[in-house]
């Protein structure tokens, strides 16, 4: 695998690199300190399986970059790299077609845990953007996605990054919110067909009509709404008394 790495601080390249190499004997890493230098490296050789990309670029600004590699690389999945993890900045980069969004904080496991989901296809959101803990957002970001409402389910076993196998949205339809659950897990749609025994098709179907009830356009933004709900009624679900 030929992974192209972004960034202009010498230490983090250097330490990406050694966490990427981490993944297998085969894994070859060229870097680039620049948007300038990046643009070379493609003109000298296009064929790479994944690029990282830092937001932050002395000579460009990352979003930038980024929507330029989409329009001439469209093939080339694209993973940020960033010093902030804020909802409105992993939003923007998976809306101009980021695969992936890791904070640079972000502990080696769950690097490789991004870059493992990107590359079975499917795309990775930070679960502290996705509101799973943390601060709340500051007051000048966006406002929380929380247009449907999550019914309480009972007993509902979680995942490992706080999300429900299987979310309870009102308005979606038992089958629509198994889908959702699938989404959550960043499945792509062949997948979630196979493991729902559905078509392609219906998948589709069911995707639209999920995310015209959580009243988004992605499915990060779907994944940010659900988990946004849940932090919503943990908040306002008053404590056990024994």
């Amino acid at each position: 695998m030929k992974v192209l790495l972004v960034d202009d601080h010498p230490l983090i390249l250097s330490a990406l690199q050694g966490v990427i190499k981490g993944l297998g004997s085969d894994v070859s890493v060229t870097t680039a300190a620049s948007a300038r230098e990046l643009r070379q490296r493609l003109s000298e050789d296009a064929d790479y399986d994944l690029m990282l990309l830092d937001l932050q670029l002395g000579d460009a600004d990352g979003f930038e970059v980024l929507t330029e590699m989409r329009r001439d690389h469209p093939a080339l999945p694209v993973v940020v790299v960033s010093g902030t993890d804020r909802a409105a900045d992993v939003l923007r980069a998976i809306d101009l077609g980021a695969m992936g969004f890791v904070p640079k904080r972000a502990s080696n496991e769950l690097l490789f845990e991004a870059l493992r989901l990107v590359m079975s296809g499917g795309i990775f959101v930070p679960p502290v953007s996705a509101g799973l803990g943390g601060p709340a957002p500051a007051a000048h970001e966006p406002a929380p996605l929380l247009q449907p409402r999550l019914q309480p389910s009972a007993g509902a076993p979680g995942t490992s990054g706080g999300l429900p196998a299987v979310p309870n949205v009102a308005g979606l339809t038992p089958r629509q919110n198994e889908v959702l659950g699938k989404l959550l897990q960043g499945l792509p749609n062949k997948l979630i067909a196979r493991e729902l025994n559905l078509s392609v098709e219906t998948v589709k179907d069911h995707v639209a009509a999920v995310l015209r009830v959580l009243d988004v356009s992605t499915r990060t933004q779907a994944v940010l709404a659900v988990s946004r709900m849940q932090q919503s009624a943990a908040a306002t679900t008053p404590p056990t008394r024994y």
